[in-house]
């Protein structure tokens, strides 16, 4: 008796000594997570990988695999076939079953790739790969061995079960999230924001995010925006909370109260502020931009110091030593890139200055700003009135 499995295999975990089983844990969690509503599942811990097995009714591979691919912590998704029976004739003829599945449509080269738990078995693992790459040879016509450069590998791996893969879908890799503990990202509905929450997210560290939100001059359709990729980034840290916090009053108040060319410097310089305090309550331990070095007027050296002034906690800026085009690749084989692209604008894009100052003073800043009396109230009310989503 045969039946479908998803084996899903991880990397870095496996390096993590004593305290493995804690990441194993939280992916496993992940994983429930996000396949839960699709049937009832077993998530098996086997040595160096997780299998998924279903209760009583066959995988569906097409509505499985796209629920685990995006998970961090796991570098592999192989759907298989599992088997308690493991006699070489068994063994032969499930592989063949696999190759002609998978090999069907044109000519391919293969190679058996074999491994056995148990030393006890009465053949090697080489002798159980060429036994089987011999029958499957003589029993199909499109296909030819290649042991060095072969274009497909099909795996024979005997533990208390055999299983038989020869597909391998490559992954995110990563940590499990929430083993990095927790940061906040501040999330525009640009290119580079949630480029940068995922990127910090695969390193274990779960996200939540803040928009800042400034009718009637950002419109609805820009916050649906930054909701739609919010989403998004929940598929792969398996849920986000996200902020939207009203800035238009206090957008206001800085316009009229500073100079026009460092009016971009004093909205960020408030937002960080609005952002850490959100962190705080929420148990966080830093902030995430996705600022680059020298893309835009404000990310010189001199304008990302004077913005990091009003800051206690660390501020991740992964994307600091990127350029615009790797952004951009990373966003399109995220999912993020279409999203970000639709034409709404944000609240900094609106209130830009035409001729914004490069390279701010920190001291010159914070002197202006120790005369703005009315700005921590602005942000205490625009976190008062802070709208949480859950995804």
């Amino acid at each position: 008796m045969a039946e479908k499995v998803l084996i899903l295999k991880y990397g870095e975990i496996a390096m993590r000594g004593n305290n493995r089983y804690l990441f194993i844990s939280r992916l496993v969690s992940a994983i429930r997570k996000n396949i839960d509503d699709e049937g009832d599942f077993y998530v098996v811990k086997e040595q160096g990988r997780l299998i998924i097995e279903s209760r009583g009714t066959e995988i569906d591979f097409d509505r499985i695999i796209p629920k685990v691919t995006p998970i961090f912590g796991i570098i592999a998704v192989c759907p298989g076939i599992k088997t308690q029976d493991q006699s070489m004739e068994n063994l032969r003829k499930l592989a063949l079953e696999q190759m002609r599945e998978q090999c069907s449509d044109k000519n391919y080269t293969f190679k058996v790739k074999a491994k056995r738990a148990d030393k006890r078995y009465p053949l090697s693992s080489k002798e159980i790969a060429a036994d089987i790459g011999g029958y499957v040879l003589e029993n199909t016509d499109n296909l030819t061995v290649d042991v060095h450069n072969p274009e497909i590998v099909l795996n024979v791996e005997l533990r208390t079960d055999a299983y038989i893969y020869s597909k391998l879908i490559k992954t995110f890799g990563g940590l499990p999230v929430g083993s990095s503990g927790k940061a906040v990202a501040l999330l525009s509905g640009g290119i580079d924001s949630p480029v940068a929450a995922w990127t910090i997210a695969k390193r274990g560290v779960e996200i939540e995010a803040v928009y800042f939100h400034s009718p009637p001059y950002t419109s609805e359709w820009a916050k649906q925006k930054v909701c739609d990729l919010a989403e998004r980034i929940a598929c792969f840290t398996g849920g986000i909370k996200l902020h939207i916090v009203p800035f238009t009053d206090l957008q206001l108040y800085l316009l009229d109260n500073v100079p026009h060319d460092k009016l971009t410097i004093f909205l960020k310089r408030a937002m960080m502020k609005t952002a850490e305090i959100i962190a705080e309550r929420e148990n966080a331990l830093a902030l995430i931009t996705g600022e680059s070095v020298g893309q835009v007027a404000s990310q010189t050296l001199q304008g990302l110091n004077a913005i990091n002034a009003v800051c206690n906690m660390p501020v991740l800026r992964p994307l600091s030593g990127m350029d615009k085009q790797e952004i951009v690749d990373i966003a399109k084989k995220i999912g993020t890139f279409d999203i970000s692209i639709r034409p709404y604008e944000d609240c900094c894009t609106i209130f830009v200055a035409k001729h914004p100052e490069t390279k701010p003073k920190t001291s010159v800043i914070d002197r202006i700003e120790a005369k703005l009396s009315e700005l921590d109230g602005f942000i205490e009310k625009a976190i008062e009135d802070t709208e949480v989503v859950e995804y």
